[in-house]
């Protein structure tokens, strides 16, 4: 029996069953549920589906039931599933089929059991004036199973494990039937004399009624009545002389133990219910069933099918075996799992095939993709992972918009999936940084990588760390519309996210040949895209249009080359013919009756505009739009808005609102003329650059482009929630299209929505990380405020704070304690000095004139805020509790440890009432208190008291929490002044390996301060060499992350120049001690203590080369600044 589950991840297990019948055969054979006490494990965002989640033997299974039979109801629920359940690895679709009773295998008997090696899709092809034709091309089939699958399915080529498969399935459904006391009758085996097979051709219709067409009916293709299609053959009399002699030797007791056959089975979305027909396709495809959901689960799980055979396919269907061929699907279901192998799993650790099955492309398939064999063929040789094996592959896709770069690379990966299942495919967007981030923080998700979604969580190196790891199998990793030089090579460009795995590939889409350069891609892996050629072009336009609408070949090659083969021209163009039912001569005199002023308009801001004399783009864009205004007024309204908005992955709940029905009806009209491309399995689309630029151009000349940008900005403003942690999922989807939005602000009449808008947009990139940009929008939204609103508007107010406290995360102190002073005496005066908006500020203000060292005006503010606090809110109250440690903390810099004691003890008892003893604020209390014993010498207090700290903060929090691990930190700290550096260094070890494992690799901050302390700690050790090694990249990382100039960096480079004087490595440790004594003039001034700090280190560094006039002279001038700082009375 399995063990009850924790969460989800606990499954690897699913069934799938499409009728309600299906589902309570299964239902039968679990041993135990565990949700008779109602659900305990939830769903997905998104996800509709209803489960039963138990066990069947060892496995934790869960149990779905279709709404609708089919495979798109099928692949929706797969896919839903899918994302509540993502680390299943075995999907079982269990139900019942009609058979092919004659196959390579032997005879099929009704109650027999099938099982799927593979799935066709025998109704998916062209339909030509002489037939249907099925698609068999190795990419339009289905993919095939993974290796999990494939490995498990290939036992039961054995004797031994496929007897016992029968015996265990006979076992299972005896069990059934036993369970089922109440509908024993229901599962019980209807007996051979019901196991009738007619002749193929024998039809299913009326015998001796005179009225009926069933008279007429002669052959296969004459009709019969609707009366005959839902009788049963009793009723209408058929002859049993036409049934077929079968070999059916089994007693009646051994006749109910259902054989097994394992092969290919026929998926589509049609009843099979033609004997002639299922014999045909049989012979044609080597199948051995016919059934309607496979097609749909098999691409978006790791699918087997099973079903019972009820029926043969054939129009004389009946439901008397349903429930006997259900009860037997769902007893070798059963038995297939008890041969299942479970798959070791331990905490935080990734599934390695989960991992191989992923397919994040959020781009539909184009089944219209034509030509361009010779570049897939090449292409497909390039980035398969295993193409380099010393190498992680790099192949670039570059020619000019609209030319298919994208479509391309869509085939690609696509045919990549079918051919190499346990090949995990991941898409990236990089037109921009944010769209980038979004695409990147949903790879993490799906890798499940811990805490991905927290803020302070560095997501890209994270995901980088993962794709770059062994255990990461194979994978493709595609980087489209790679067009900006400085987002992709930049300080913190996408280059530096990029993995790096001998079994990984990338794949690069561009329109800019500096990136292939700049990338130093080997030349054979450039692939250039021509124009199409002109066969390739021509059978890209008769796609989807009659025969009689392209057969006047001159008028369709005078078109193309108008439209200069260039594949997003054509298919607008055929879009548009199919939609309006003309031919191509008609188009053409469409395209050569457009002015040429209006083209040349709309080309506007085309990058390849003075390519064509008329370009093609907006000559269809025109065509098609002009249409489109006059039938369709939501529709161009729709195209209007979206031309405002960012060009990939549009939520559609994000248009303007209007009834169901007419916004169904105008999405249809603009996927109908190739406007939009709907995204696979998501509630949004795409549109092309160049579509939009059209759209812009035409805006501004019709003079509506002020009023679609204002309407666009209001939208936002209205559905973007204020950005936080806890409300990600519903912001960041909209971001990347409110950031487009606000790059055409100039155009806004609505101010007050425009600068509400820019705070949000600057908080979200500020929870994303991307301070720089944050700090940019702050400023545009206070500027904007100031002049429309005033300055002692209170949201400009607020805008202010937000700005410096960004100004703070980038470094820049002095920056941000200015900006935090004019923001607390604009507040001071318009809502008084006792306002707690005000002592916010005010406390902000403290802590960055304390990140300056300007102690003792901090010291003077914070005094001043628990002043207030304690008269205002009282002594016990939370804020002013938080403001005696902020002041208890200052007096601990300034030296005056016995009072900040006094304080701390204070604060701590107050919190252990107020909060309680293992709340973080009293633990914390604990921790500042720790730190004031270890100042005044009491090592051994301090000691005590931090163990006790992180005992309690391990026992409430984990091991694991970051409060807990800096709480490590701090012992291992006083361990080292102890002189116990040994024991420092193990403690510090073990916080610095805990805290990669959940934030990930080297660059998140917490993870750099444990680096840099133990570079601190080696070096105290004498390890030098070792001190060095570490220190350098801690030096080099800090630089990343942070930029040269930041504090935390000059610190690591002060400390890596003092271990190279230590290794006598004057030059290099001269030359960095200068640069640090530069930059910290630049950022603290020259007379502040941590510049004094570095002339002091210079100083010394002269006095060891025997440079002593240099050493005096510097020293001179480190006493004349100590002076003045303290002259400033500051420290």
């Amino acid at each position: 029996m399995s063990q009850r589950p924790s969460s989800r991840e606990d499954f690897e297990v699913a069934i799938i069953c499409a009728l309600p019948l299906e589902y309570d055969a299964v239902v039968l054979l679990f041993d135990e549920f565990w949700d008779e006490d109602g659900d305990t494990f939830g769903r997905a965002i998104g996800d509709v589906n209803n489960y039963r989640t138990g066990c069947i033997g060892k496995h934790n299974v869960v149990l779905a039931l279709l709404s609708h039979m089919g495979k798109a109801h099928a692949a929706a629920a797969a896919a839903s599933m899918r994302s509540s359940y993502g680390a299943l690895r075995l999907v079982i679709l269990a139900g019942i089929c009609g058979g092919v009773p004659f196959n390579s295998q032997g005879e099929i008997f009704l109650g027999d059991v099938v099982i799927s090696k593979s799935i066709i899709q025998y109704d998916f092809g062209r339909k030509y004036p002489n037939g249907f034709m099925r698609k068999t091309t190795d990419e339009d089939n289905l993919r095939k199973h993974g290796k999990n699958i494939r490995n498990f399915l290939t036992k039961f080529d054995t004797s031994s494990d496929k007897g016992r498969l029968f015996e265990r399935t006979a076992y299972f459904l005896k069990q059934l039937q036993q369970k089922a006391s109440k509908d024993q009758d229901k599962y019980k085996y209807p007996g051979i004399a019901e196991d009738k097979l007619f002749e193929s051709s024998y039809r299913h219709k009326h015998r001796n009624s005179v009225a009926c067409i069933c008279n007429n009916c002669h052959g296969r293709k004459d009709p019969v009545c609707d009366g005959a299609l839902s009788s049963s053959c009793d009723n209408l009399g058929c002859d049993e002389d036409y049934l077929v002699v079968r070999k059916q030797l089994k007693e009646q007791d051994k006749a109910q133990e259902p054989a097994i056959y394992i092969g290919a089975v026929a998926s589509g979305d049609t009843v099979m219910k033609s004997g002639e027909d299922r014999d045909s396709i049989a012979r044609r495809e080597s199948v051995i069933a016919f059934e309607m959901e496979g097609a749909g689960v098999w691409e978006e799980m790791p699918c087997i099918v099973v079903k019972g055979v009820c029926d043969y396919a054939d129009c004389h269907k009946n439901k008397l075996w349903q429930h006997f061929a259900a009860a037997t699907a769902a007893s070798a279901s059963k038995a297939i799992l008890e041969q299942y192998i479970r798959t070791d799993r331990g905490r935080g650790q990734f599934i390695e095939d989960s991992l191989r099955s992923l397919f994040l492309v959020p781009l539909r398939r184009n089944q219209d993709f034509i030509g361009r064999d010779t570049i897939l063929s090449g292409l497909l040789g390039k980035i398969q992972p295993d193409a380099n094996k010393d190498n992680c592959q790099r192949t670039i896709i570059e020619g000019l918009e609209g030319v298919g770069k994208t479509q391309i690379a869509l085939e690609a990966a696509y045919l990549l999936h079918n051919e190499q299942p346990d090949c995990s495919i991941f898409w990236v967007p990089a037109a921009d940084a944010l769209t980038f981030e979004i695409a990147y923080r949903n790879i993490g998700k799906q890798l499940k990588i811990p805490q991905i979604n927290e803020d302070e969580t560095d997501f890209k190196q994270r995901v980088k760390v993962a794709l770059s790891a062994e255990s990461s199998g194979s994978w493709l990793l595609v980087v489209d519309n790679a067009d900006n030089i400085n987002l992709l090579f930049g300080p913190a460009g996408i280059l530096h996210y990029l993995p790096f795995s001998r079994t990984g590939s990338i794949l690069f889409t561009t329109r800019n040949h500096e990136t292939a350069v700049r990338l130093d891609i080997l030349a054979e892996s450039i692939f250039s895209i021509p124009e199409m050629s002109e066969s390739e072009a021509l059978s890209l336009l008769q796609e989807g249009l009659k025969r009689s609408q392209t057969n006047n070949i001159e008028a369709s090659k005078r078109l193309l080359d108008m439209l200069a083969n260039l594949p997003l021209a054509i298919r607008q163009a055929s879009a548009y013919m199919a939609t309006k039912h003309i031919s191509t001569l008609d188009y053409l005199e469409l395209c050569e009756s457009e002015p040429k002023d209006m083209i040349d308009l709309l080309s506007r801001d085309f990058e390849d505009r003075h390519q064509f004399a008329k370009n093609p783009v907006a000559i269809t864009w025109l065509i098609s739009f002009s249409d489109i205004i006059q039938r369709d007024q939501l529709a161009a309204e729709y195209l209007k808005f979206i031309s405002i908005l960012a060009e990939e992955d549009i939520p559609k709940s994000l248009l303007p609102t209007a009834t169901e029905r007419k916004a169904i009806h105008a999405i249809a009209t603009l996927r109908a003329y190739a406007f939009i491309t709907e995204r696979e399995g998501e509630d949004s689309f795409d549109t092309h650059r160049l579509a939009r630029l059209a759209m812009r151009n035409w805006l501004k000349k019709e003079g509506e482009l002020k009023q679609c940008v204002t309407s666009a900005i209001q939208r936002l403003n209205d559905v973007v929630p204020y950005p936080k942690h806890t409300n990600s999922a519903d912001w960041m989807k909209y971001l990347p299209h409110a950031q487009a939005v606000l790059e055409l602000s100039e155009y806004s009449t609505s101010k007050e929505a425009e600068a509400s808008l820019f705070t949000k947009v600057a908080e979200g990139n500020n929870r994303l990380g991307q301070y720089q940009i944050g700090e940019q929008i702050h400023r545009k939204a206070i500027k904007l405020r100031e002049k429309v609103f005033g300055k002692y508007d209170q949201n400009t107010l607020v805008n202010m704070s937000k700005l410096a406290d960004t100004l703070y995360n980038l470094g820049k102190f002095p920056e941000a304690e200015e900006v935090y002073r004019q923001t607390f005496n604009l507040k001071k005066e318009v809502l008084g000095l006792n306002h707690p908006s005000t002592l916010q500020t005010m406390n902000y203000l403290a802590t960055a004139l304390r990140r300056l060292s300007r102690y003792r005006e901090a010291e003077q503010i914070y005094r001043q805020i628990f002043t207030l606090k304690e008269k205002v809110l009282g002594i016990d109250h939370p804020s002013t509790l938080e403001s005696m440690n902020c002041f208890a903390s200052i007096l601990s810099d300034l030296g005056k440890y016995k009072e900040a004691e006094k304080l701390h003890q204070g604060a701590l008892k107050l919190n252990e009432v107020v909060f309680g003893k293992n709340h973080l604020a009293t633990l914390n209390s604990m921790n500042n208190l720790a730190l004031v014993f270890f100042q005044l010498g009491k090592l051994e207090d301090a000691e005590k008291l931090q163990w006790e700290t992180l005992e309690r903060k391990e026992r409430v929090f984990g091991k694991e929490d970051l409060s807990t691990l800096d709480s490590m930190g701090n012992l291992a700290n006083t361990f080292s002044v102890q002189g116990r550096y040994k024991e420092a260094e193990e403690l510090l070890q073990q916080s610095f390996k805990l805290k990669k494992k959940v934030l990930g690799k080297d660059t998140h901050p917490s993870v750099l301060k444990d680096m840099h302390g133990l570079g601190i700690l080696l070096y105290q050790l004498g390890k030098y060499m070792e001190a060095a090694k570490l220190q350098e990249k801690t030096l080099e990382l800090k630089k990343e992350v942070f930029g040269r100039s930041h504090p935390t960096t000059l610190e690591a480079m002060n400390n890596f120049a003092c271990v190279l004087r230590k290794l006598g490595r004057s030059t290099e440790a001269e030359n960095l001690h200068r640069q640090t004594l530069a930059f910290r003039e630049e950022v603290f001034g020259k007379s502040h203590p941590a510049t004094i700090e570095s002339m002091n280190n210079l100083a010394n560094l002269f006095s060891d080369s025997g440079r002593y006039i240099e050493a005096e002279e510097l020293r001179l001038q480190t006493l004349k600044l100590r002076r003045e700082w303290l002259a400033r009375d500051v420290l």
